[in-house]
């Protein structure tokens, strides 16, 4: 039972006992009953009227809570009649307004949050309470590779419970949740260099931040490998530079040097003039091996912009095969075609394309010999060209499999090689060739016993 009718239960007991007092004075006094049931009946009207205005501040209340309860914060109450309740009805409005006023901002907030992710290229994943991913923006789906990530927390990943997003091949798999295993471990507060699979790197920082008294941990993501590619050029090419301007220098005076000395020859007895003119040619040879040294890497260096024209790239492997076929069956080493689809021209400079090609199969014969000299025998290098939605991909595998070990941010870094007395040019001018035409690639052990080497090759609409 309500308040309102308790104390209406109340009035009206009270004034039936008053009325049913006053009926004494029916017999002996019938004016005064008159006049004291008028009377009684004016005090239960009465009364009535100020239960109702006393109890009016529950009613605005009620109205109040309702506002709230239903997130009517633009509305207002109505003006009261009454003086003592206008100062409670401004005070409930103040309040409505200023709720009013903080939903708007906050929405602002939000929409501007909003907006904000989405524009931005690094990747933001911001978690709950309870560790699962309640917020996530476009990119974050997209390097992760992840799909519907709400709800769930990064150990769902590698435990196979969350989804990955659809259409992922098994390398793309694999380095979604490596670099999803390397994110769960990163520590609060803490930011480091990251790097994945297939060679890219990225800025990585756990962060939080409280919300309702209680922490939230948020992660952002950022890749820097074309930014620390730019960085690692430059400061290549400047080095290159200087040292080819000092050993140039240096070796053509001591070329003129040695050419000099050999005039001395005919003043020598006939056996010292042997020895000194066989030493003056190997200094020679070596003077000339140190300028062709430098040569390798300020080719390099100064390497043109791409000429692009349209290229079958069948005929241009075919051409490659054939060179090298020779040597390979010296070795006992099988080269040949894994696959090759009827694919369109592409459109890329055909000598740097075809370098770095000549580059790429070299390395893998040679990968395979080396396994060779340490007691295995035969093995393979094998080419495919297939169509893959709207590109095409060339890989070369080979049997060799020496990357298992390596890190695969080293394997394109200046001067760095698997081979023994390498000097890490090769990769260094397949990497910038590739990456002067805008062509995606990776280098990585299949994990089946091979190396595998992939470009991808962008179709357009003019190709078909």
């Amino acid at each position: 039972m309500t308040l309102r009718l308790r104390l209406g239960a109340y009035l009206l007991a009270l004034h039936l006992l008053l009325f049913g007092a006053a009926a004494w004075l029916l017999i002996g006094r019938p004016v005064w009953f008159v006049a004291a049931e008028a009377l009684l009946l004016g005090s239960l009207v009465l009364g009535f009227a100020l239960l109702r205005r006393a109890l009016e501040p529950l009613g605005y209340t009620r109205r109040f809570h309702d506002l709230l309860q239903d997130g009517h914060y633009a509305n207002r109450l109505a003006a009261p009649g009454s003086r003592e309740l206008e100062e409670l009805v401004a005070m409930f409005n103040t309040m409505l307004a200023a709720l009013h006023r903080e939903r708007l901002a906050a929405g602002e907030q939000q929409g501007f949050l909003d907006r904000l992710l989405e524009a931005t290229p690094g990747a933001v994943l911001v978690f709950d309470f309870d560790g699962a991913v309640s917020l996530v923006n476009a990119s974050a789906l997209a390097l992760l590779g992840i799909e519907r990530p709400q709800g769930h927390a990064l150990p769902d990943w590698l435990a196979g419970i969350a989804p990955l997003a659809r259409g992922l091949d098994a390398r793309a798999r694999e380095r979604s949740l490596d670099l999803i295993a390397q994110l769960d471990a990163l520590p609060l507060g803490d930011s480091r260099l990251l790097t994945d699979l297939e060679g890219r790197r990225y800025r990585a920082q756990r962060g939080r931040f409280y919300d309702r008294g209680f922490a939230r941990h948020f992660l952002m993501v950022e890749e820097l490998t074309a930014e620390l590619e730019d960085s690692e050029r430059a400061t290549y090419a400047k080095l290159v530079r200087v040292l080819a301007h000092e050993v140039n220098n240096t070796v053509a005076a001591t070329r003129s040097v040695l050419d000099s000395l050999l005039f001395y020859r005919s003043q020598l007895n006939e056996s010292d003039a042997a020895d000194f003119a066989t030493a003056i040619e190997a200094v020679k040879r070596r003077n000339l091996s140190l300028g062709e040294f430098i040569d390798r890497f300020t080719r390099v260096v100064k390497m043109p912009a791409p000429e692009l024209r349209p290229v079958r790239m069948k005929e241009m492997i075919d051409d490659i095969l054939w060179l090298n076929r020779e040597q390979c069956a010296s070795r006992g080493i099988t080269l040949r075609w894994r696959r090759c689809d009827e694919v369109p021209p592409v459109a890329l400079d055909a000598q740097l394309m075809e370098g770095a090609l000549l580059n790429i199969v070299k390395n893998a014969i040679e990968a395979v010999a080396a396994r060779q000299a340490a007691g295995a025998e035969g093995g393979h290098v094998e080419v495919s060209l297939e169509r893959d939605g709207d590109g095409l991909v060339l890989a070369v595998f080979d049997s060799a499999d020496l990357l298992g070990e390596v890190p695969p941010r080293q394997l394109f870094t200046p001067f760095f090689s698997t081979k023994q007395g390498g000097q890490g040019i090769g990769l260094m001018f397949v990497r910038e060739v590739l990456m002067r035409h805008g062509f995606a690639y990776s280098l990585a052990s299949t994990g089946n016993g091979e190396t595998r080497f992939a470009i991808r090759f962008s179709i357009t609409a003019r190709d078909l």
